[in-house]
This record gives structure tokens, sequence and C-alpha cells, in this order.
């Protein structure tokens, strides 16, 4: 099995420190507003996915989903260890 999150971190956060002119990527990551935006938008819609469509969309939408969380999180300079960080302090609770 692939673990390709850290690669896609890697990929957002070069983009942050060197943006391409057309760049999604960086367009959000310089909107953050925007990107959190996305966020919602994409999680209504891994919702609706769940309840009424098939498992390869609810796939794709949970893909976007978490696209989109680790911009917000770079656009507000946190990190996924953060995250990790936060879900390993709430399981030894």
């Amino acid at each position: 099995m692939s673990d390709f999150l850290p690669e896609l971190i890697t990929i957002i956060e070069d983009r942050k420190r060197h943006p391409k002119e057309v760049s999604y990527t960086r367009a959000l990551l310089s909107d953050p507003a925007r990107a959190a935006q996305k966020v919602g938008e994409e999680a209504i819609e891994v919702v609706v996915a769940a309840l009424a469509q098939s498992d390869q969309r609810l796939v794709s939408e949970m893909a976007d989903l978490i696209y989109h969380s680790l911009v917000l999180l770079a656009a507000y300079d946190l990190s996924w260890e953060e995250v990790t960080s936060e879900l390993e302090r709430r399981h030894q609770l």
C-alpha cells in the first residue's frame, strides 16, 4: 500500500514556497477564506456521497476533502503533524 499523503503535503508546501503563476493550489494558499470555503463545500459533498451515491463517489469526494484540508492547514502555517498529534493526544484521554 502506497502512502501518498507525505508526497502530497510536500507538493502543497512546494507550491507555497515556489508559487507558480497558474496553480489552483497557489490560488487557494493565497486566499485562506476561499480555501476554508472549499473545505466546507467538500465536506457537504462527502456527506451527500455517503448517503446517496456510490462508494467510488465517496472515495473521490473524500480525496477532495483531504486535499483541500491540507491546503487550508498550509495556508495557516499549520501542519498535518499537528493534526495527528492532536488525534494522538485525544486517544490517550
